[in-house]
């Protein structure tokens, strides 16, 4: 298995594979890209970043030759959360030769905390986890392997690095402008965190990583990142003046332009925090990943978790989720290959969409099919990518009344076509038990093409049933605006 982390700084590869139901690492792929730097305040990438990162990512996709469909997992992070940069994913996916998944800040925070988890002891101790990135900075509380606070500030070590120390001055003046605009991003967090406590701080990243060993070859501290050495460091940097000038022992040369900007962060954590002192993890994000994934393939997936929970929060009559996502899983079986939706993640998306189309009723019956598509694509869905998030929205959205063309036009090509099949699939189930009733009902036989459907009931079924007849006949009338023939005999 393959794991990559698309950051704001730097992209990273761990390859793995799976030995007696262990993950034993054989290969780690890092290069400097700074995609975050050429990121302007449209959300557009500069041409040399992109070719940066189109480079590396073809040198990542030559390891990853021969592997198959599913082993790899390349999530991007906050740079390209802000950037308006569907042109470039296809070019990227196109170099990787697999696809790109865009991740939310609180998954990112899930990922990275799976990963440091697993690299600590198994106590029982709270734990506080820091990651800072390129753009944005994670946060996390968690004990064991569970996570149960989880924020993502926007501030990282590049764009603070440009915003404060982008003309390569290092004033005092500049980093207390950092250090007081990264405080005002912790401030939100400060209470909260400092209630609930924590036994031991573990720091991730190459931000954290680079100022402890620049902290441990100068000697400040002899364990760990600690308030004063962090203040040593400070005075080092503000001494050396300009980023030109800086020679720190342990200092490597690819964090020279981006280390004022991440001390300034870290600071303002530990400030805020009131963090007496930091331990350092190797394990990241992109071990996260790999962790994920093996509990993917060992059928512990936190989005399973995620979906149960949201049943239950917006208090979905769970005996009809049941009915409608049982029917729906029928239909997609008579029609998987019909429509090339023989795959696994085409059967969870449409099983999970089933569970949660009347999510909106929590909030109205009128338009609840609205309201539901906005609840899942603005609430924090742990463990679905962007995409999956999305999708999982425009089903909720598209399972009764008009058809949403503007919706499903937001995604490619290949996708739109995979929506609207699960959407007509969804459409059926969730009519046949419009009546919320026990009544078994039969399992009609699907004949599908490119641009429509035929539905065989059994013979009289459907004139014992004038309610659904009248309703199928609605439908047809339905997918006729958005060109798909809906047959029903």
């Amino acid at each position: 298995m393959a794991a990559i982390d698309l950051g704001s700084n730097s992209f990273h590869m761990i390859i793995a594979e799976l030995l007696d139901g262990e993950l034993r690492i054989v290969d780690r792929l890092r290069e400097m890209v700074r995609l975050a730097g050429g990121l302007d305040e449209q959300g557009n990438l500069d041409e040399a970043s992109r070719q940066r990162a189109l480079d590396c990512l073809q040198r990542f996709g030559q390891r990853l030759a021969g592997f198959p469909a599913g082993a790899v997992r390349a999530v991007g992070t906050n740079t390209l959360r802000l950037a308006r940069s569907e042109g470039f994913l296809q070019q990227a996916r196109q170099a990787l030769g697999h696809p790109i998944e865009i991740i939310a800040g609180v998954e990112e925070a899930r990922l990275i905390y799976l990963g440091v988890a697993h690299g600590m002891a198994d106590n029982d101790a709270m734990r506080l986890v820091v990651d800072i990135g390129g753009g944005s900075t994670e946060v996390i509380l968690g004990r064991r392997f569970q996570p149960l606070e989880l924020e993502s500030l926007y501030m990282g070590c590049v764009s603070f690095s440009q915003r404060f120390f982008g003309d390569g001055k290092i004033t005092a003046k500049a980093m207390k402008k950092a250090l007081l605009a990264a405080r005002l991003e912790v401030q939100g967090i400060e209470r909260e965190f400092r209630d609930i406590g924590w036994g031991e701080v573990v720091g991730a990243s190459g931000t954290i990583k680079a100022v402890h060993e620049v902290i441990l070859a100068n000697g400040w501290s002899e364990e760990g990142i600690t308030p004063a050495a962090l203040q040593r460091l400070v005075e080092a940097l503000v001494a050396a003046g300009e980023i030109e000038k800086l020679s720190l022992n342990g200092l490597k040369e690819d964090r020279r332009a981006v280390i004022c900007g991440g001390v300034a962060v870290l600071l303002a954590l530990f400030e805020g925090l009131r963090i007496e002192r930091m331990q350092v993890s190797d394990l990241a994000l992109r071990e996260g990943l790999l962790y994920d994934m093996l509990g993917r393939i060992r059928h512990e997936d936190v989005r399973e978790r995620t979906i149960g929970l949201l049943g239950s929060r917006y208090q979905i009559e769970p005996q009809q989720a049941a009915r409608v996502e049982q029917t729906a899983l029928a239909l997609h079986s008579g029609v998987a290959r019909d429509w090339a939706l023989d795959d696994e993640e085409a059967r969870q998306l449409l099983g999970w969409a089933a569970r949660l189309h009347e999510i909106g009723l929590s909030i109205a019956h009128n338009q609840y099919h609205k309201h539901g598509a906005y609840l899942l694509a603005n609430c924090d869905l742990l463990g679905f990518s962007r995409r999956e998030q999305l999708q999982l929205a425009i089903l909720v959205r598209a399972h009764r009344r008009k058809f949403p063309l503007a919706e499903l036009a937001a995604l490619g090509e290949v996708e739109t076509r995979r929506v609207r099949y699960l959407a007509v699939l969804l459409r059926l189930a969730v009519l046949l038990h419009r009546s919320h009733s026990d009544e078994p009902l039969p399992t009609p036989l699907l004949s599908g093409s490119e641009e429509g459907l035929g539905v065989h009931f059994p013979e009289g079924w459907l004139e014992g049933h004038p309610l659904t007849q009248a309703d199928l006949e609605q439908e047809s009338a339905f997918l006729e605006a958005v060109k798909f023939k809906l047959n029903v005999d």
